[in-house]
């Protein structure tokens, strides 16, 4: 579950949310960028930026600390754009 280690590397995120809530960002994460990632976005800045949107709103949503958040989103669209190359979507 790798959205869910990116999440968790956070410590405020981890003493503030259940094991519980990080997997269902994790899980809601997985299945958004699933529906949203086309082949190319990593070389289309607007692509990108409406994933960061949808990954900050979905932080906001479960209220992920926000101390960390831009670095949270940020891994997350690393881990988004490896799999995107190839990898699979195994939670």
């Amino acid at each position: 579950m790798r959205f869910y280690d990116a999440l968790a590397n956070n410590e405020s995120a981890v003493r503030d949310l259940s094991d519980e809530t990080l997997k269902k960002i994790a899980h809601e994460l997985t299945e958004n960028l699933r529906q949203n990632l086309s082949v190319d976005w990593s070389e289309r800045e607007s692509v990108r930026a409406k994933l960061q949107r949808m990954v900050k709103r979905i932080l906001r949503k479960y209220k992920y600390p926000p101390d960390s958040q831009e670095a949270a989103v940020e891994l997350v669209l690393q881990q988004a754009q490896a799999q995107a190359l190839g990898e699979s979507w195994g939670e």
